[in-house]
């Protein structure tokens, strides 16, 4: 801050515009980090899918996802490390499981064998349903009302996205489809596992990545994993290291964690289940994928279904299960 020996600065007049941007509200601002969070899961699938055409192997990519951030946070998170050595290790082994590395790897290669549109509507679409399965199976009420008709119209569009391939038989986008499956499984694990820890969002990063890192740098430096990075083009390690280190592994959790305080859950999951939506229309002209009219009817019926999935009944908001947090 500047000062000078003008005496005491006097605030303008109401209704002046001040020199410089103007001041954007709370709600413009939760938007703003709404949109571009979407932005960045959508980056994720088509990173995905882009992956099998890059220099770079799966676990090159898995060590920029969480490499990055733990860097970039490295102080934040030693000032946390107590309490994030202090979380259960039930707690711990869903967070690192359901987005660690057997999530990553899942959703790197069932992205392989489908495409873009596959990513981003299957893995994200499916975690409401999976999510009120370990809720019931918990022993919490079944979902009702529009939240059960939600999980419905996601289980209809899941089966209209890969019907096409069951006749004639496609084995291979079906085992992709299968392995993206277990991958929204895994996010589902995830979700349950946040609500079970007393982190805020660096800490949540840091309780994810550090294991998840340490295995991947395990399996690589063991050679269970092959590594190209080393003669991978610098192209690609830029682009994995943006999207997938710098904008799924910390933009999207911090910014998806702050359109939460300022929109609320409820209108914040209705605006990110257009995920899928943008993944479509982005795969078009960056991935050369052409919407099959098994993706148009699809992806629309998994976005109203997780739009409806996420709504909470003013009455019961406190007792419902979970909102779908931040994707990939």
């Amino acid at each position: 801050m500047v000062t000078t020996n003008a005496g005491p600065a006097t605030a303008p007049p109401p209704g002046t515009r001040t020199a410089g941007f103007p001041r954007l509200s709370p709600q413009a601002k939760g938007t703003l980090a709404l949109v571009v969070t979407v932005l960045i899961w959508a980056a994720f699938a088509l990173s995905a899918r882009a992956l099998s055409s890059s220099s770079l192997l799966p676990a090159d990519a898995a060590l920029l996802r969480f490499g990055v951030p733990l860097l970039v946070l490295a102080p934040a998170l030693w000032r946390r490390r107590r309490r994030i050595a202090a979380v259960r290790p039930a707690a711990a082994l869903k967070i690192a499981c359901g987005a660690g590395v057997p999530f990553f790897l899942a959703a790197m290669y069932g992205g392989s064998l489908t495409s873009a549109a596959f990513v981003g509507s299957i893995v994200p679409g499916m975690v409401p349903l999976f999510v009120s399965a370990l809720m019931v199976a918990g022993g919490r009420g079944a979902p009702r009302g529009t939240q059960a008709a939600g999980l419905g119209l996601i289980a209809v569009g899941v089966v209209a996205l890969v019907w096409r391939y069951v006749v004639p038989l496609n084995t291979q986008v079906l085992a992709g489809a299968g392995i993206l499956l277990v991958a929204s499984g895994l996010w589902a694990l995830y979700t349950v596992g946040l609500k079970e820890v007393d982190l805020d969002p660096v800490g949540s990063i840091g309780l994810l990545c550090l294991p998840s890192f340490a295995v991947m740098a395990l399996l690589v430096l063991t050679g269970v994993l092959p590594t190209g990075i080393a003669s991978a083009a610098g192209s690609d390690i830029a682009l994995f290291l943006v999207v997938q280190g710098l904008g799924v592994g910390l933009c999207a959790g911090l910014l998806y964690a702050f359109a939460i305080r300022s929109l609320g859950a409820e209108r914040s999951s209705t605006v990110g289940s257009l995920s899928p939506v943008a993944v479509v229309l982005l795969a078009i002209p960056l991935l050369g994928e052409s919407p099959t009219a098994a993706v148009l009817v699809g992806v629309p019926l998994i976005t109203a279904g997780v739009a409806l999935a996420n709504r909470r009944p003013r009455t019961t908001a406190r007792t419902q299960q979970p909102e779908v947090p931040d994707h990939a």
